[in-house]
């Protein structure tokens, strides 16, 4: 495995060479990396060093307490931390902690620190969404994939049924080094995406539509089905997964 010049691991190891920090001091910040026990949760502090970015936090179903605490640990530990599903009472919670923090209130993320998106930027991401109502997930993973410290590049709104206007993203599909294309109803934009672009495309199926949709059903399987190669397809409302993968994808390819 090779670790971009940033993993905090490199860095401490280079400061133990430097006679900056003690090898037993450096074990000891080790140590408590791998795990940490709040009782009510376990962060993973160890996170960053395995998979380049820091634990990213679930915030549905946990309480505002509970998740003001777990992101305030990271953004201690790392310096920046990142929650998907977010009520917007955590914001003011972190607000009123005192700790900076950025809430996009459609897609319900929340980035927590000083400058929770990098400034570098590694890979191209491509997010398309079909409609306006998909925006909500389109924008998670779009804000995933910047936390992760991709360039991301943005076309909204240009799903089949006006297929002229998906034209105007060809830049887009023709730069991008992984694309996410979210779309609920019948779910068909990434299969014609797919048979567009060179980039692998990470289709994201919506819960938007008529009765007959089945809250993004028709659409997964859709997806599924799709003829088109290079697709692959994330659970039903999951933008952060397709980010996630997405980021991946284009941080390797221009590593």
């Amino acid at each position: 495995m090779r670790y971009p010049a940033r993993n905090p691991l490199v860095a401490m190891l280079r400061e133990v060479r430097r006679g900056k920090v003690a090898p037993a001091e450096a074990a000891r910040r080790l140590n408590r990396l791998m795990l940490e026990d709040l009782t009510f949760a376990k962060t993973d502090a160890h996170r960053e060093i395995r998979k380049m970015i820091p634990e990213v936090v679930f915030c549905q179903g946990k309480t505002t307490d509970e998740a003001a605490a777990v992101l305030a640990r990271l953004v201690e530990l790392h310096g920046r931390a990142m929650g998907t599903r977010a009520a917007p009472e955590l914001a003011e919670r972190l607000g009123r902690d005192g700790i900076p923090h950025v809430y996009e209130p459609r897609s319900r993320v929340i980035a927590a620190g000083k400058r929770p998106f990098p400034k570098a930027r590694r890979g191209m991401v491509g997010v398309l969404c079909a409609g306006t109502s998909d925006l909500p997930v389109a924008e998670e993973a779009a804000l995933t994939a910047e936390f992760m410290g991709a360039s991301v590049k943005r076309a909204y709104d240009v799903g089949v049924s006006g297929l002229h206007r998906l034209l105007k993203a060809s830049a887009i599909l023709s730069r991008a080094d992984a694309l996410v294309v979210a779309a609920g109803m019948e779910g068909a934009l990434p299969s014609v995406v797919g048979g567009l672009a060179e980039a692998p495309v990470i289709a994201v199926p919506t819960s938007v539509g008529y009765g007959a949709s089945f809250g993004g059903m028709a659409a997964l399987l859709a997806m599924v089905n799709a003829c088109a190669p290079g697709i692959a397809v994330v659970n039903i409302d999951n933008g952060f997964g397709a980010g996630y993968m997405a980021g991946l994808i284009a941080m390797r390819a221009r590593r």
